[in-house]
């Protein structure tokens, strides 16, 4: 399989089961987010790694997020992502150190983090493993970002559910790419996708 065809058989899973990638592999995983562009060289991305018996832990933070954010939340809303959070081999909560002041603006460091973070997905799905990035509401909750170790001004960009992905995991169809690319001949472009 040569490197592009690793890239276009890449997709996001959570149909995840035990192993996820540690020592020396989960290193070199983490280390391509080194690797993806970024202005100014402020290296925004931060990454917390949620395992063992800490994942519950974080389940009751997320649980606790949602309830504080919507005091009615649906209980099998509650009920999904405290399984999700408690079950999953790996999570990574992806953390973004931004830098209000400097002249980098913070729209460009926030897609560095988003860079880095799929630079984490292709490396998993280049070693074997698979991910899935989630997010939802609780990712623009400030207390919980605080309590994981990004207080304001930093945030966090959501969650990365990482493991093996399970036999029945199936790649979706994709659309052509196509209808996403249009030419530029001097005046606005349409997009086929827009259409």
């Amino acid at each position: 399989m040569t490197s592009l065809d690793l890239l276009l058989s890449r997709f996001s899973t959570d149909a995840l089961m035990e192993p996820a990638p540690t020592g020396d592999v989960l290193h070199a995983i983490l280390s391509t987010a080194m690797r993806a562009p970024d202005h100014g060289k402020l290296r925004p991305w931060r990454y917390v790694l949620v395992r063992g018996d800490a994942r519950p832990q974080v389940a009751q933070r997320i649980v606790a997020s949602m309830k504080r954010l919507d005091p009615a939340v649906d209980p099998a809303k509650i009920e999904k992502r405290q399984s999700r959070f408690s079950t999953m081999p790996l999570v990574i909560a992806l953390g973004m150190h931004l830098r209000p002041e400097h002249k980098i603006p913070l729209i460009e460091q926030e897609l560095a983090v988003g860079a880095a973070a799929m630079n984490i997905l292709d490396a998993l799905h280049a070693t074997g493993f698979g991910g899935v990035w989630v997010s939802g509401d609780v990712t623009y909750d400030p207390e919980l970002a605080a309590e994981l170790g990004f207080p304001a001004p930093h945030k966090l960009a959501g969650f990365l559910f990482v493991g093996t992905p399970r036999p029945d995991a199936v790649a979706p169809k994709r659309r052509a790419v196509d209808g996403y690319v249009a030419e530029w001949t001097g005046g606005p472009v349409q997009f086929g996708a827009d259409a």
